[in-house]
């Protein structure tokens, strides 16, 4: 019986860990088109009203920015790099979320890390307000899973040290 509600416990805690391995892939490959995906939005949005209104004058900045600087997309490059290397990351807790709980942390921490950012920064780069919590929603979505797997791999480190407790040579 134990070990049918590890596994279960295991299995939940893995799917937690594969919807944030799957956000994070997937924000990092759709981070390398940028240009075509807001030129894509800008068509299919209407360029009046808030939200159109600003994805017309980013993707305006960034068809610009492609022309007279293009290496500035390296920034993004970069981003999109490092969102699949976080995926990766994951891929610890998500084989042995016990031996890997710093991974969890780390990513918690992130979450909770990304309110000041998009606060200050959003605030210094002109940012909208909606946009600033359209990006804070990204911390807010990943710490669920997380949290939830954490607390899950926190029950099981507990049974663990129950069982290797009661049966010490």
């Amino acid at each position: 019986m134990e070990t049918l509600t590890a596994q279960h416990s295991l299995a939940a805690i893995r799917w937690r860990i594969g919807i944030v391995i799957a956000g994070l892939f997937i924000s990092g490959v759709t981070a390398f088109p940028l240009q075509s995906e807001l030129e894509l939005l800008s068509k299919v949005i209407p360029s009046n009203g808030l939200l159109g209104e600003w994805l017309h004058r980013v993707n305006t900045a960034l068809t610009e920015t492609q022309v007279k600087y293009p290496f500035l997309n390296y920034g993004t490059d970069w981003l999109a790099f490092a969102h699949i290397m976080f995926a990766v990351l994951f891929i610890g807790p998500w084989i042995d979320p016990v031996k890997n709980t710093w991974v969890t942390r780390f990513g918690l921490i992130a979450c909770i890390a990304i309110l000041p950012l998009a606060f200050i920064a959003g605030s210094i780069r002109g940012i909208p307000f909606f946009w600033q919590l359209i990006d804070c929603s990204f911390g807010v979505f990943c710490f669920i899973p997380l949290w939830s797997a954490l607390k899950r791999t926190n029950k099981l480190i507990q049974k663990e040290n129950k069982l290797s407790y009661y049966h010490v040579s």
